[in-house]
């Protein structure tokens, strides 16, 4: 092979994987809508595909990724930050995450998760271990792309707007018909996929999609000094999977979900659903976004992630055009906007920090100077800020 067909791969792959990757996560997101929307409690819905993603996950660890290197693997405080960020990531931002998609729909989880820059941005700021200088075009972007983001959530959150088109397929006008000459009140026919719940309570779920998102940025940040600890990235993912699941399987065995009833598992579509949504969050999107990390930088990732938006719009505009919103698409879409603009300011940020260091390197003979700054940009962990 050429060297320039394959400089041409190496950009075309990684852009479609991901592409492909965002695709995947808006379809499985409407998918566990549906299923919760039958029914479904969004608890047992986040131990099963965990407890079974963590099983893949180790397998996929200990027998294929195995690392070479001699670095202590398991000591107390590695074992300490890996149950910890099973706590944060699985046990209560998955948990919030899936029951606001239980009360509202995946446009929401696009808009919402598209907030964790800007909150990671603000929360650095308050705890001073962000740098903001009104000279600095980075900054000034990011602060910028925050107010954005967060007037997009507001306006995701407060206004829906009508919605895409009104009840008015044949089917169900002659279901209603029918219903109205038997003077019976008649359920309305069951559709396969659905975007909300029949129990609809939108501000709720836009709340617990934003506190979340909130939930992951600590994540970020717990995450960030594990990696630093141990650099075997799949073991970490396997490790706290395994033990949020069983954090999960507690909280929701003795305080969320009591009725024994909802923990029977049967072959039917929900089933269908836990085992697609186990096996893609688990080995192949991480493996697909630590490759596209590793081979195109750190922004590459987060730069689809807003993706999410488009494919979910799209899905809602011809599929489910009468349960679909165009306040909440707006929303979503202005979301979006905020977040490429703090990701941008970020990116200038990092620039501006690296030229520095690199002059005081070579002012101070090569030796290595760092000061410190925030992070916000998604790591090589699992992306865990959609609910799938």
């Amino acid at each position: 092979m050429s060297g320039g067909m394959k400089a041409v791969l190496g950009e075309v792959l990684p852009c479609t994987a991901m592409v492909v990757v965002e695709g995947l996560i808006i379809g499985l997101t409407i998918m566990a809508s549906t299923a919760m929307a039958r029914g479904m409690s969004p608890y047992v819905f986040v131990v099963y595909t965990n407890a079974l993603g963590s099983f893949i996950l180790l397998l996929y660890s200990f027998f294929f990724d195995r690392d070479r290197s001699e670095e202590p693997f398991f000591t107390l405080p590695f074992f300490l930050r890996v149950c910890l960020l099973g706590f944060v990531g699985i046990t209560i931002a998955q948990n919030l995450a899936f029951v606001g998609l239980s009360y509202s729909s995946p446009i929401v989880a696009c808009g919402m998760a598209n907030q964790i820059p800007a909150m990671s941005f603000i929360l650095g700021i308050i705890l001073r271990t962000a740098k903001f200088d009104w000279k600095s075009t980075g900054s000034r972007a990011r602060l910028i792309g925050s107010l954005i983001s967060f007037t997009g959530a507001i306006s995701l959150t407060l206004y829906k707007g009508p919605t895409i088109r009104s009840h008015s397929s044949p089917s169900l006008s002659l279901h209603k018909t029918a219903a109205a000459a038997a003077l019976v009140v008649v359920p309305p026919p069951p559709r396969l996929l659905v975007f909300s719940s029949p129990h609809e309570n939108w501000i709720l779920g836009c709340a617990l999609f934003a506190a979340s998102s909130l939930t992951l940025v600590i994540w970020n940040i717990i995450q960030v000094g594990t990696v630093k600890m141990c650099s075997q990235i799949m073991k970490i993912i396997s490790l706290y999977t395994f033990f949020g699941t069983v954090q999960s399987a507690l909280l929701a065995i003795l305080f969320l979900e009591r009725d024994l009833t909802a923990w029977k598992l049967e072959l039917n579509f929900e089933l269908l659903i836990i085992v697609l949504t186990a096996i893609f969050s688990s080995a192949i999107r991480s493996s697909i976004q630590i490759w596209c990390t590793k081979l195109k930088g750190p922004y590459f990732v987060p730069a689809f992630k807003p993706f999410g938006i488009p494919y979910a719009s799209t899905f809602g505009s011809l599929l489910f055009a009468d349960t679909f919103h165009y306040g909440s698409m707006m929303g979503a879409f202005v979301c979006g906007v905020g977040y490429y603009t703090v990701l941008w300011g970020q990116i200038k940020d990092d620039e501006a920090h690296n030229k520095s260091d690199n002059n005081k390197n070579n002012n101070n003979n090569g030796k290595i100077n760092s000061s410190s700054i925030d992070d916000v940009r998604v790591p090589l962990l699992e992306d865990q800020d959609s609910p799938v």
